[in-house]
C-alpha cells in the first residue's frame, strides 16, 4: 500500500498502463487531478489546450495514429460536454481513449442542488456513448477502476471509456494499493468449420475482393500473404487505407474498387463493418457472396452475411491461409491492374483542381509522413486519390465526418510522432472551428503543417444548396479573417498561394522551418467538382 491522493492514485493507474501524456484543461473540480500531473511532471507530460474539445480531439488522434491507449481530463458538466464530438468520433474510429472529468462534491451527488457544472446524470450519459464509464467515489477505488477502464477499452473491439470522480476526492488522500494492468478478455478463437468452409467460398470463387477496415491493422502482414496467394486485391476505404501498400498491385482505392465490382463473386470484409459495400454499394451483384471477419459478436446481427467468423483478424487470416490454393490467373491480375490505371486517369481528368493539391503534398510529404484529414473537398480527393503506404499514416474521422476535428486531432498525431512529418488538411470553415489551437502549437513546440484550403463556405452545403435549391445558399458562405495577419498574430510562419505549384514550393520551405505553420490555399468553390461519383461503381 502507499499513500496519496485521488489524483495520484489515478496518475500512478495511467502510468502502469503506458500512458505518459495527457491533453488536458483544468478547472476547479479537477484542481487534484491537475496537481496530480504536476507532482508527477519527471514521468507524465500534460498538454493543456484553449478549448476542452481539443483535449479529446488530440487525445483520439494520438490514439488512432499509434494504436495505443491515450488519455484527456476535463472539468464535468459543460467542460465534458465539449469533448462530446470527439468522444463519438472516437467511438465511431475504435479509438481507445480514456476521458477523465470531475463530478460535484460527494455530498451534492445526485441532490441537483445546482452545483458549479452539475448535469442530471452525466455518468449516464457518458454510459450511453461509451464503452464503459464509472465514477470512482473514493481514493482506494482508483487503482482497480482505472485498471477496469483500460481493461473495457482494449479488450475485443477497441473504445473510448470514461471516469468521473468527486471533486473533493481528487486531493483526498487514502492508503490505496497499487493495481497493474488486468488481464484483457479472451480473444475468440476462429471457428475451425467456418474457416474451412470461408476457403470452400473463395476457391469457388472466380474473383474475390477482400475489404480491410480498423480491425485489421494490425492483420496487414497475414491479410497480404493471403491476398498474395491468391491473387486477392484487397479493398479500403479510410481507416482501412495503407494496410496493403497503394504501391502493390493488389492495393485497391474505393475508386479502383468500384470499377471492379460489376464482376466480383466473393466479398470478404475484414475489420469492417462493410457499409460501403452493402450500404452504398448495394452488395447485390449476380451471385455476389458476402463473408466477414470481426472481433465484435455484434457485427454478427447488425450485418447478414452468408459465412461470419467471429475471431481476430490477424488469428483468423492466419489459418485461413494454409487452406486455400495458390493461384495466379492473369486475366484477373490484368483486370486489376486496369482498374488502377483507370481510376487514376479518371480522378485526375475530372477531380480538379483538388488532385493536383493532393498529389502536390503526396510528392514532398516523405514516406513516412501522416496525413490528417477533414471534410472539406481536398479532403474527400485523398479518399479516393492519395497514395497511401502504411497503416496509420492516413488519420481521419472516418464515417463520423465530424467538421473541426482535423487540425486538433492533427495535433494529437503530431506530439505522437514528433519525429515525422504531420500535415493537416483543413478548410477555412473547418479550420476555425480549433484555429486558436496555434497558440497550444507554439507553447509546446508542436511542429504541424496545417494546409487550408480557403474557398470562403462551407463547401458542400454551399454546393447542394446551389444545386437542390435554384440557386439559392441559407447559412453556407462564409466571410473569413485574414489568414496571414491570424498567423502572424501567433507567431506563426504562413504562406497564401493559389495552385498546385505554389503549395508544393511552400511545402517544401514548411517542412525546413521545423515549427508549427499554415499554408492558405486560395480556391473557388464554383470552380471544384464534385469527386462523389468515385464513391461508388459507375453506373452502367
Amino acid at each position: 500500500m502507499a499513500r496519496m491522493t485521488g489524483g495520484e492514485a489515478i496518475v500512478d493507474g495511467l502510468l502502469r498502463h503506458g500512458v505518459d501524456t495527457v491533453f488536458g484543461l483544468p478547472g476547479v473540480q479537477v484542481y487534484g487531478l491537475f496537481d496530480a500531473f504536476a507532482r508527477n511532471s519527471n514521468r507524465m507530460r500534460l498538454i493543456h489546450t484553449r478549448h476542452e474539445q481539443t483535449t479529446a480531439y488530440m487525445a483520439v488522434g494520438y490514439a488512432c495514429s499509434t494504436g495505443q491507449p491515450s488519455a484527456y481530463a476535463v472539468v464535468p458538466g459543460p467542460g465534458v460536454m465539449n469533448t462530446g464530438a470527439a468522444l463519438v468520433t472516437g467511438w465511431g474510429l475504435n479509438a481507445p481513449v480514456l476521458c477523465l472529468t470531475g463530478q460535484v462534491p460527494s455530498a451534492q451527488l445526485g441532490r441537483l442542488r445546482g452545483s458549479l457544472h452539475e448535469m442530471p446524470d452525466q455518468l449516464a450519459t457518458l454510459k450511453t456513448m461509451l464503452k464503459h464509464a464509472d465514477r470512482i467515489e473514493h481514493p482506494t477505488e482508483a487503482p482497480y477502476k482505472v485498471a477496469m477502464a483500460f481493461h473495457h477499452m482494449l479488450s475485443g473491439r477497441p473504445g473510448p471509456v470514461a471516469l468521473e470522480m468527486p471533486w473533493d476526492q481528487f486531493p483526498a488522500v487514502a492508503d490505496v494499493t497499487p493495481q497493474d494492468p488486468l488481464p484483457l478478455a479472451p480473444v475468440p478463437q476462429p471457428d475451425s468449420e467456418k474457416i474451412k468452409e470461408l476457403a470452400k467460398m473463395i476457391e469457388a470463387a472466380k474473383a474475390p475482393m477482400i475489404w480491410v477496415g480498423s480491425g485489421a491493422i494490425h492483420a496487414a502482414a497475414e491479410i497480404l500473404a493471403l491476398a498474395e496467394k491468391i491473387g486477392c486485391p484487397v479493398a479500403s476505404f479510410r481507416t482501412g487505407r495503407g494496410i496493403v501498400d497503394a504501391r502493390h498491385n493488389l492495393s485497391l482505392t474505393v475508386t479502383e474498387a468500384g470499377y471492379l465490382w460489376a464482376t466480383t463473386d466473393l466479398l470478404i470484409g475484414i475489420g469492417t463493418r462493410m457499409d460501403t459495400a452493402t450500404g452504398r454499394w448495394g452488395a447485390t451483384g449476380p451471385g455476389v457472396k458476402l463473408a466477414r471477419i470481426d472481433i465484435d459478436p455484434a457485427e454478427q446481427r447488425r450485418l447478414k452475411v452468408d459465412l461470419g467468423i467471429v475471431a481476430d483478424s490477424a488469428q483468423a487470416v492466419a489459418a485461413l491461409t494454409p487452406l486455400v490454393t495458390a493461384r495466379h490467373d492473369p486475366a484477373r491480375a490484368a483486370a486489376i491492374a486496369a482498374a488502377k490505371a483507370r481510376a487514376h486517369a479518371d480522378i485526375r481528368a475530372k477531380v480538379q483542381p483538388q488532385m493536383g493539391f493532393v498529389d502536390a503534398i503526396r510528392d514532398v510529404l516523405p514516406e513516412n509522413g501522416i496525413i490528417c484529414d477533414e471534410v472539406t473537398q481536398v479532403g474527400y480527393a485523398t479518399w479516393i486519390g492519395m497514395p497511401i503506404y502504411t497503416p496509420r499514416s492516413l488519420v481521419t474521422s472516418g464515417f463520423s465526418g465530424t467538421l473541426g476535428a482535423g487540425v486538433p486531432m492533427a495535433l494529437g498525431v503530431k506530439v505522437a510522432h514528433p519525429d515525422r512529418p504531420v500535415v493537416a488538411i483543413t478548410g477555412d470553415g473547418g479550420f476555425l472551428f480549433g484555429g486558436v489551437e496555434l497558440a497550444t502549437a507554439v507553447q509546446f513546440g508542436i511542429n504541424l503543417i496545417i494546409v487550408m484550403f480557403n474557398n470562403a463556405a462551407y463547401g458542400n452545403v454551399y454546393r447542394d444548396q446551389h444545386r437542390l435549391f435554384d440557386g439559392r445558399d441559407s447559412g453556407s458562405a462564409l466571410v473569413n479573417p485574414d489568414f496571414q495577419t491570424y498567423a502572424r498574430a501567433f507567431n506563426v510562419p504562413s504562406w497564401r498561394v493559389t495552385d498546385a505549384a505554389g503549395l508544393k514550393a511552400a511545402l517544401v520551405e514548411a517542412m525546413a522551418a521545423n515549427a508549427p505553420c499554415l499554408i492558405e490555399v486560395m480556391t473557388d468553390i464554383t470552380k471544384e467538382p464534385i469527386p462523389f461519383e468515385f464513391f461508388a461503381p459507375p453506373k452502367a
